[in-house]
C-alpha cells in the first residue's frame, strides 16, 4: 500500500493531474554567472570536515516553453558583494541570459528561491516579468528581518526596496505555501527552510526535475542525506525530508539539480556558461 501510495503520487505530479491537458513542454538550462573558489563544505553539507575545500558556482536557471520564459533566481550585481566575497568570472545575469538567447524584457517570469543575495538581487534586471515569492518569505524581510530581534544576513536592503518597488508597480505574485502552480506543468513546494520561507521548483512532463537552489547546495547533500544550512539549526531535520521529497517528486536523485554545484555543468551537455539539462 506504502508503495502505491508512493507511486501514484508520483504519476500525479509527473503528468500534472490525472486526465488533464497535454502540459507543454519546458526547457530547461542552468547558466553559471561566476565562481565561487575554494568554499568551505561544511558550510553548506552539514557535517562535512571542516578542512574539505570545494569550488563552487552562482548560477540560475532558465525555464522555456512556446509562451513562458521563466527564470529560477536572478543572481546578483551589487557592489558591496564583491567586497564581501571572492567572485571570480563574473557576468551580469541579465547579460549572461543574452548568451541562452534571451533578452532581459523577454523574460515573464521569475520565480525567486529565497531572499538572499546571490538569488534575489537580479530582480531589477529584468523589467516586464512577474516575480513570484512565498507569502511568508516576502512578509518577514520585508519587516520583522529588521527588527532587533530579526535575521537579515545575507539579506540586501537594496533587493528588499527593488522586490517592493516592483510590488507597487503590480508585478509581484505571493505564493501561499506549499505544492502551488503557477504555470501548467510549473509547480512550486515549501518545506526546506533554507531561509524564512524558501521553495523550490518542480518542472513536470514525462522526465519531471526538481530546481532545488540552496534547498540542496551540492549533489553530496543528496548522497549523504546531510541537510544544507537552514534558517535555524533546528530545520536541519526537515530539510533532510524536504530532500528527500524532491527525489520522490522528481522520481531520481538524479534529477534535482542543486544550487551551487559545478558538476551540474558537467554532467550535462555544456556550452561555456550553460548547461542543458532538458
Amino acid at each position: 500500500m506504502t508503495w502505491l501510495r508512493s507511486g501514484l503520487l508520483f504519476l500525479v505530479y509527473a503528468t500534472g493531474c490525472l486526465g488533464a491537458a497535454e502540459l507543454p513542454e519546458y526547457s530547461i538550462e542552468a547558466i553559471r554567472y561566476a565562481n565561487s573558489p575554494g568554499d568551505r563544505v561544511n558550510s553548506m553539507v552539514m557535517g562535512a570536515p571542516a578542512d574539505e575545500i570545494i569550488d563552487s558556482v552562482y548560477a540560475f536557471w532558465l525555464i522555456r516553453s512556446e509562451d513562458r520564459t521563466i527564470l529560477f533566481d536572478s543572481g546578483f550585481h551589487r557592489e558591496r558583494w564583491f567586497e564581501l566575497w571572492t567572485i571570480e568570472d563574473y557576468l551580469r545575469p541579465d547579460e549572461a541570459l543574452r548568451l541562452a538567447g534571451v533578452t532581459p524584457d523577454e523574460v515573464t517570469d521569475v520565480v525567486v528561491s529565497h531572499a538572499h543575495w546571490d538569488h534575489m538581487g537580479g530582480i531589477d534586471l529584468f523589467p516586464a516579468a512577474t516575480v513570484w515569492i512565498q507569502r511568508d518569505e516576502f512578509a518577514y524581510y520585508t519587516g520583522d528581518a529588521w527588527q532587533d530581534d530579526g535575521q537579515s544576513d545575507g539579506i540586501d536592503p537594496d533587493d528588499v526596496q527593488a522586490l517592493v518597488r516592483i510590488n507597487t508597480e503590480g508585478r509581484v505574485r505571493l505564493v501561499d505555501g506549499d505544492d502551488q502552480e503557477i504555470a501548467p506543468g510549473i509547480r512550486l513546494f515549501t518545506g526546506a527552510r533554507h531561509t524564512f520561507a524558501s521553495q523550490y521548483v518542480l518542472v513536470q512532463g514525462d522526465e519531471p526535475w526538481v530546481l532545488a537552489s540552496d534547498n540542496v547546495y551540492l549533489y553530496r547533500n543528496l548522497e549523504d542525506s546531510a541537510a544544507s544550512a537552514t534558517f535555524a539549526e533546528s530545520d536541519h531535520a526537515a530539510n533532510v525530508a524536504a530532500q528527500r521529497r524532491m527525489i520522490e517528486l522528481a522520481g531520481s536523485a538524479n534529477r534535482v539539480l542543486p544550487g551551487h554545484d559545478a558538476l551540474q555543468f558537467e554532467r550535462f551537455p555544456s556550452d561555456g556558461r550553460i548547461a542543458r539539462v532538458r
